[in-house]
């Protein structure tokens, strides 16, 4: 009796297997993008336009944010991992580890101009304080000061009040900003 001829196994072909993903680590990558994708939805227009996203990925957080029923919320969120396959996942996360900071900086900033205002608008010595600091603002922030002051004696803060506010919180962005790039 004859033998069958031996089949060698091509170890080529034995590499390439090894080398994909299993099928259930293929699954928790899909739902992996799709949790960074739901992740999404709780993002402003604003910061999410700031992030390395495709315009489609965009467009269908927003229609995800508009769906209330649950099953349609649902198959949104898998298509948005299903487009998020195509993005650079790694340029996204540092951009999503960054924008915390970036976040909690701009509330400081804003807490810092509330601050400026009100001291500005009890304390001369604040006002003097400010003007010896930042020179360049001292005609303009004591007109709105007086103005702003005006406004409040009528009853109400007004658009010189605001105003005031604007300009403490531009000023203060500035230092901060050159202050970032002098590191």
């Amino acid at each position: 009796m004859k033998r069958a001829p031996r089949i060698q196994a091509d170890p080529s072909a034995a590499n390439a297997f090894e080398q994909t993903p299993s099928k259930s680590q293929r699954k928790r990558d899909s739902h992996a993008l799709q949790t960074l994708g739901a992740s999404l939805l709780e993002m402003s227009d604003e910061r999410l336009g700031a992030l390395p996203l495709p315009a489609r990925v965009i467009e269908a957080v927003q229609l995800a944010r508009e769906i209330r029923a649950r099953e349609g919320k649902r198959r949104q969120i898998q298509y948005i991992g299903r487009l998020m396959r195509d993005v650079d996942q790694q340029a996204l996360k540092e951009a999503l580890e960054s924008q915390p900071q970036q976040h909690r900086l701009e509330v400081a900033l804003m807490h810092a101009a509330e601050q400026w205002r009100t001291r500005l608008m009890q304390d001369e010595q604040a006002r003097m304080d400010w003007c010896e600091r930042y020179p360049h603002t001292r005609d303009t922030v004591t007109r709105l000061i007086s103005q702003a002051r005006q406004e409040l004696a009528g009853g109400a803060a007004g658009r010189r009040f605001r105003e005031l506010f604007r300009l403490v919180r531009d000023t203060l962005t500035e230092q901060a900003q050159a202050a970032q790039q002098g590191e």
